[in-house]
């Protein structure tokens, strides 16, 4: 082999040990960087005229563990849907309070069953009526504040919907951005990795709003489907329609039109947690605007009507006349059992026995029709509204078994609530531990320093081999001009 030979074939080493240093170099680097794939330079012999010609680079690529990463990403939708969905069971349990929490749904029917048991013992006591009356503000009140946040998740929901339908746009309008300059770099005979690492993290991003199936296409493209059948990205990206509402109350929902569902290129899908686009957060945002929620509301509906209906018959208070509302009312009206849907927002107290709205406590006593005072002694309407508080009785609507006091009845709301939370977070502690040991998994499958920082020795010494050689070609070199 000639001098020149030699020089040449030394020289394509040095180029090749400091790549593979560079490179070695950016793994270390980026052992941390979220989305960051650890990168392997491949080389192979190249030859001229039959005879060895030193070394050549064939290329960059990035070593990902595909079947680990499309695993991690369902991972971390199921993880997404699942804690969403907790947190708003957990929020709603919390409201209602649990029965031996003082200021709890159930602690307030026992205040007013109390109440009612005092005033009976001493009917002509204006403190113990006055009692009553602040006891049965505390029920309708809690019952209002518990719709009124229910229906405020909804909105709230409905909002985080809108906010990552359009972060799904960006995102997928970017990957297919980075498609094509991908393409372009690989045309071109850049490296291209760099683009493919920024777009796998927006493909994560995307995996936790709706969980996806990333697939290869040739020339480094992808394209991306959701895991129920929905093309996200195959050429061009789709784009997600949604339309929010600013305002959403117990009636409005998603098969009455009031509420907007989904499109993929102006085409409705299903909207549901179990539809095209769900599985992840927007699964889960959906299931609480559409279902979690209306599901609670019908509950406090179903509460809020045994309230009224318990104290509306005619045969507990002879004094009321047909059409008149008993000691509950819907919004000062009697109750209309096909407007059931948002009445624990709209129950009150009859105003007629509160002094606060221009009523008069002795009504309590002597009923809510009697146009005059009676005996100040007769508890027999005391002793029957308490008996109507405490009876069981059949609700007349809502998915519960059995006969049941108001109290029961609320803490019936309560423990299906607390069911259904109990389920979720088991369901939630399976699906973060799995996101936990899949993304271990991928760390350990990704960049091993020590591995990386042993691959640097190897790399110096054949850098040191390759310079060695030029040193040597050098000195004979200036032999040969010596002579």
């Amino acid at each position: 082999m000639s001098l020149s030979a030699s020089l040449a074939n030394a020289l394509t080493g040095l180029t090749a040990s400091s790549r593979r240093a560079e490179v070695v170099s950016s793994n270390v680097s980026n052992a941390l960087t979220e989305g960051y794939a650890r990168r392997e330079i491949h080389l192979s012999p190249q030859s001229l005229g039959g005879n060895g010609a030193g070394v050549q680079i064939d290329g960059i690529t990035r070593s990902v563990n595909v079947a680990l990463l499309a695993d991690r990403r369902l991972a971390d939708a199921e993880a997404g849907n699942s804690g969403m969905r907790t947190d708003f069971l957990a929020r709603v349990e919390s409201l209602i309070g649990s029965p031996e929490d003082a200021g709890s749904l159930s602690a307030r029917i026992a205040e007013l069953e109390s109440a009612l048991v005092q005033a009976a013992s001493r009917p002509d006591s204006q403190a113990r009526l006055q009692s009553v009356v602040d006891a049965a503000n505390r029920v309708t009140g809690h019952l209002n504040a518990l719709s009124d946040d229910v229906q405020q998740a909804r909105m709230d929901a409905d909002d985080s919907i809108a906010k990552q339908v359009e972060t799904l746009n960006d995102a997928l309008g970017q990957i297919d951005r980075l498609n094509a300059e991908i393409l372009a770099q690989r045309a071109s005979g850049r490296d291209a990795t760099a683009l493919m690492d920024e777009r796998q993290r927006l493909v994560d991003r995307v995996a936790e709003i709706v969980p996806v199936r990333e697939v290869p296409r040739d020339r480094d493209q992808i394209a991306l489907f959701t895991t129920g059948g929905a093309i996200l990205l195959e050429g061009n990206p789709a784009v997600i329609g949604f339309n929010p509402v600013g305002v959403i109350t117990a009636d409005m929902t998603i098969g009455s039109g009031a509420l907007s569902g989904f499109t993929i290129n102006g085409m409705p899908v299903p909207s549901g947690d179990d539809g095209v686009l769900g599985g992840g957060t927007l699964g889960a945002a959906t299931a609480i605007r559409d279902d979690l929620a209306t599901g609670v509301q019908a509950k406090l509906d179903a509460l809020a009507r045994d309230l009224i209906e318990r104290f509306e018959t005619p045969a507990l208070d002879p004094t009321l006349a047909p059409g008149q509302p008993g000691l509950f009312t819907d919004s000062g009206l009697i109750l209309d059992p096909l407007l059931e849907e948002g009445l624990a927002g709209r129950i009150r107290l009859n105003t007629i026995v509160d002094p606060a709205q221009a009523g008069q406590l002795w009504h309590l006593r002597d009923g809510l029709g009697a146009v005059t005072q009676g005996n100040v002694g007769d508890a027999t309407l005391l002793n029957a509204l308490t008996t109507a508080l405490s009876v069981p009785r059949v609700a007349s609507s809502g998915s519960f078994i059995g006969a049941r006091s108001a109290a029961g009845l609320a803490a019936d709301v309560l423990s299906g609530i607390a069911s259904a939370r109990q389920q979720e977070e088991f369901r939630q502690s399976y699906t973060v531990a799995r996101q936990g040991a899949l993304t271990e998994l991928q760390l350990a499958d990704g960049v091993d320093t020590d591995a990386e920082m042993q691959q640097l020795l190897l790399i110096e010494q054949a850098f040191a081999a390759n310079a060695r050689v030029i040193q040597t070609v050098d000195d004979l070199i200036q032999q040969l001009i010596g002579l």
